[in-house]
C-alpha cells in the first residue's frame, strides 16, 4: 500500500467527527479526532484526523528539521485501503535553544485521499500514528486511531477544506521559473545546492530539501536569496553510512515565507 504527501487559525466545528483517544503516559498532550469527509467522483474518500495539542506543546511536520520528530502513519491494520495520499497544511518554523524545527502548534487537521480496495464498501481507518511533541522537553508519542468511515456523503466538510487551502501553493501557482538542483560528493555523503526562481515569499524565507530517497538524511538548509532566486544548501546523509543515488525528479523543495510557502515538485541540473 502506497502512502503519499500539512496551523491552521480557525476550524468551523459543524463536523461529523469520530474521537479516538491518545495511548500512553502523555494522554492529554495530543487529542485526536477522525474527520468523516466526503466521497469524491473518482472513487476515492477525502477524510481527514484533526490532531489538538495541549497548551505549550507543538508536533512536526512532515519534514520536521534536525530539532524534530518525523510523522509516520502505520497502515498495516486498516482494512479496506489499497493506498493512502497525505495533505499537509502549511507548517511554521520554529526556534528554541539555537534549533529550528517545522511543524504545528494548537491544532491541525490532516486530509488524506483515501483509495478503497473495494470501492462503495465501508473504509476502516485503523493506524497508529507515531510522532513527536515538545514543550519544554521533546518526547516521542504515539496515537491510536481506529474509525469507520461508512457515512455515504458527497458535502464537503468545512475543515477539510480549510486545511487544503492551507497547503503550500504549487510551482505554477507561485510563477515558479526555475528550478535546479547541482550535487556534489562530501566526505560523508552529498551536498546539494538547490536554486528556485521564484517571486519573494515575504519576510525571512526558510528552504526545506526533502530527498525523495528513504533514510537520507538531510541537513538544515542554509537558505538565501539574490533578486529573484532562492539559493538553498543542504548535506545529505544516508543513515547506515552507505552510498545513496538521487533522482532530481524526486527532489521536493518547500519555500516557507512570512506571507505564502511554495511547493517545489523535482529539479533539474544546474
Amino acid at each position: 500500500m502506497k502512502q503519499s504527501a500539512l496551523p491552521l487559525a480557525a476550524l468551523l466545528a459543524a463536523v461529523t467527527a469520530v474521537p479516538t483517544l491518545a495511548q500512553g503516559r502523555y494522554d492529554n498532550i495530543v487529542q485526536t479526532e477522525v474527520l468523516q469527509g466526503w466521497d469524491l467522483p473518482d472513487g476515492r474518500r477525502l477524510a481527514a484526523v484533526r490532531l489538538v495539542l495541549a497548551p505549550g506543546w507543538k508536533t512536526y511536520w512532515r519534514a520536521p528539521g534536525d530539532a524534530g520528530i518525523p510523522p509516520h502513519f502505520d497502515w498495516s491494520r486498516a482494512r479496506n485501503i489499497s493506498a493512502v495520499g497525505l495533505n499537509w497544511p502549511t507548517p511554521d518554523v520554529h526556534v528554541q535553544n539555537g534549533m529550528r524545527s517545522i511543524g504545528y502548534t494548537e491544532q491541525v487537521v490532516i486530509p488524506m485521499h483515501i483509495t478503497p480496495a473495494k470501492p462503495g464498501k465501508p473504509i476502516r481507518l485503523r493506524t497508529k500514528l507515531s510522532m513527536g511533541v515538545c514543550a519544554d522537553v521533546c518526547i516521542p508519542h504515539e496515537v491510536s486511531i481506529d474509525a469507520l468511515l461508512d457515512s455515504p456523503d458527497l458535502s464537503p466538510t468545512p475543515a477539510i477544506v480549510a486545511a487544503l487551502a492551507d497547503m503550500p501553493y504549487s510551482a505554477d501557482e507561485a510563477e515558479v521559473q526555475s528550478a535546479t538542483c547541482r550535487l556534489r560528493p562530501t566526505n560523508h555523503g552529498m551536498q546539494i545546492e538547490a536554486r528556485i526562481d521564484l517571486p519573494h515569499t515575504g519576510g525571512t524565507e526558510v528552504a526545506v530539501i526533502e530527498s525523495g530517497v528513504p533514510d537520507v538524511w538531510v541537513s538544515e538548509a542554509a537558505t538565501t536569496r539574490s533578486g529573484n532566486t532562492v539559493v538553498a544548501v543542504s548535506e545529505m546523509i544516508h543513515t547506515e553510512g552507505g552510498a545513496f543515488a538521487i533522482d532530481r525528479s524526486n527532489v521536493r523543495i518547500t519555500i516557507l515565507g512570512g506571507s505564502y510557502a511554495v511547493d517545489v515538485r523535482g529539479c533539474t541540473a544546474g
